[in-house]
């Protein structure tokens, strides 16, 4: 993922790495193209506070550049929310920056449902 929208990553510790595929609101998905990784996508099964229900946040999908406009994205998204639907999620969502106009283009394109929206970030102290 970090590849992909080329920032800087470190490896991820196997202790640190099972525990995260262990979890039960984590959603791993990969794009292959024969044995190959070509994209993936990392979603988290968030608990609402407003109802009993959950919202399924897809965090990062990330595609090869030699390997976008294929479908994989799209098959990626599909796939995600076919497991929303299988878990009983209510909603999937997805922010993005509105300066990344390729994605912004790609989520129209495969029926996102636009939302104005402001998102702020803090670190922790």
């Amino acid at each position: 993922m970090a590849q992909g929208f080329e920032e800087s990553w470190r490896p991820l510790g196997d202790a640190y790495l099972t525990d995260l595929l262990a979890r039960p609101d984590l959603i791993v998905l990969a794009a292959l193209v024969g044995d190959h990784v070509v994209g993936g996508l990392t979603a988290h099964v968030l608990p609402m506070t407003r109802a009993e229900e959950r919202e399924v946040f897809i965090y990062d999908l990330a595609i090869a550049p030699a390997c976008q406009r294929r479908g994989a994205g799209a098959a990626l998204v599909a796939e995600v929310r076919a497991v929303a639907a299988a878990i009983g999620a209510a909603n999937v969502f997805v922010p993005t920056d509105v300066e990344d106009v390729e994605a912004v283009r790609f989520y129209r394109a495969i029926g996102g449902d636009e939302a104005p929206v402001a998102m702020f970030t803090f670190l922790p102290r």
